[in-house]
């Protein structure tokens, strides 16, 4: 099987798509067990972090329709929404229309800030520590070990003076760091703090922070694609009006940033579940993203999109995204593994340029039901299962009860627990 457009797989069983995907991307027993527990037994949650009493499960499923350079995928997401899924794999099939997306990703190069404060003269501080680059930087890479094997370490350093804060002057130096295939936060966060003793020494300041930051606009995604007009009919409005529509909400999220959080955060729900599947810092992601989107002192979208002259819709989107397919829980948890292994990655920038066109399918997949039906209408009625389960339902029934609230057009949990109750009455 080619091409990652199943035909009615949401229509299928859960057995029926499991062996679907495995299929597709070659996964075996052991992968298919990680994908139906959790992938990290109760022993290895306690070796990850504190405290431990048990471990929390959510929902993975998989996005479909997926053409980035030429090349076929299935998404794998991890997310609790209704409806995000479905819009997004609904979303791809529209880029496919005109070849997909084309994706790009910079070198993965993440930056670390070491502060340095009460230098005698902040000039001569910041002169006499760039003189002496190549020294520090072949101090870091002695350490960097297989990273710098790899082709990555510590490749430049700048300084950066902040006049009158708070707390009065101080030089901030940025420390470039390729991280290759890794997200680079632990790398990046030991080479600070080693190098701290010799910046202090050659500069006669006092080091405090030293730890990387999240906002790492060197190393930047891509992704861009055309759908045409007429894919974009509905109903009950044609496709330049649908475009058109599309065009209002899209202005609306440049200049509002009331709007323009929301937008964004259906753009995250996307590139987080992508993340999270994945065993990655979403969490760093999402900080980066909204930096991001504030940088020219206004919050605003992190996507664009406009009308070619013959009124197709061309959408392109661009963010700082770290993310690694090496290190930290990618190499701990097996459903993360699983993830990567679906997904047939090879590199830490291909990861990024796929999170980048799941963000923009997943923004086109949400203002085009706001500009047309709204929101509420597909969601809720996939929003109905959940409350089937809420209500207490057990799994035979749930997709029953869910089936009912949906012919009523009453999606909502009181109806949800009342059927339930007739039902338990009735046998």
């Amino acid at each position: 099987m080619s091409k990652s457009s199943f035909s009615g797989f949401h229509r299928k069983s859960l057995a029926e798509r499991q062996a679907i995907v495995c299929n597709w991307a070659g996964l075996d027993e052991a992968d298919l067990d990680a994908l139906n527990d959790t992938g990290l037994s109760i022993a290895q949650a306690d070796l990850m972090i504190e405290n431990v009493i048990g471990r929390y499960s959510l929902p993975l499923g998989v996005a479909t329709n997926f053409l980035i350079n030429g090349r076929e995928y299935v998404i794998p997401m991890v997310v609790e929404e209704a409806s995000v899924v479905a819009a997004c794999s609904a979303a791809a099939k529209l880029f496919r229309h005109a070849g997909g997306f084309s994706a790009s990703a910079d070198e993965p190069i993440m930056i670390g800030q070491i502060q340095v404060l009460d230098l005698p003269d902040m000039e001569e501080g910041a002169g006499a520590i760039l003189a002496r680059k190549s020294e520090i930087l072949e101090r870091v890479n002695a350490i960097a070990g297989s990273i710098v094997a790899r082709g990555g370490g510590a490749i430049d350093l700048k300084a950066r003076p902040l006049h009158n804060t708070a707390m009065g002057d101080m030089l901030i130096l940025h420390l470039h760091y390729d991280a290759r295939d890794a997200m680079g936060a632990n790398a990046i966060n030991s080479a600070a703090e080693h190098i701290a003793p010799l910046i202090e020494s050659i500069s006669g300041g006092r080091v405090n922070l030293r730890i990387l930051s999240n906002l790492s606009d060197r190393r930047m995604a891509r992704a861009a694609g055309m759908i045409p007009r007429e894919s974009l009919q509905t109903r009950t409005a044609s496709g330049g009006q649908v475009a058109e529509r599309i065009m209002e909400a899209a202005a609306f999220a440049e200049v509002d940033p009331y709007r323009a959080a929301t937008h964004n955060k259906g753009i995250m729900n996307g590139i987080d579940a992508v993340l999270l599947a994945t065993g990655n810092d979403w969490r760093a992601v999402e900080a980066g993203a909204h930096a991001y989107a504030a940088r020219s002192g206004q919050y605003r979208s992190l996507t664009q999109w406009r009308l070619d002259s013959d009124g197709n819709l061309h959408g392109e989107i661009e963010l700082p995204l770290a993310a690694g397919i090496v290190g930290g829980a990618t190499r701990a948890h097996r459903g993360a593994q699983t993830a990567l292994k679906l997904l047939g990655v090879d590199t830490a920038q291909e990861l990024a340029q796929i999170a980048s066109a799941v963000g923009l399918a997943q923004n086109l997949g949400a203002i085009r039901a706001l500009a047309t039906d709204g929101i509420q209408k597909g969601h809720m009625r996939l929003h109905a299962r959940q409350l089937a389960l809420a209500a207490g339902a057990e799994e035979a029934c749930a997709g029953a009860i869910a089936s009912q609230l949906i012919e009523e057009g009453n999606i909502r949990l009181e109806r949800a627990e009342a059927i339930l109750r007739e039902r338990r009455g009735a046998s």
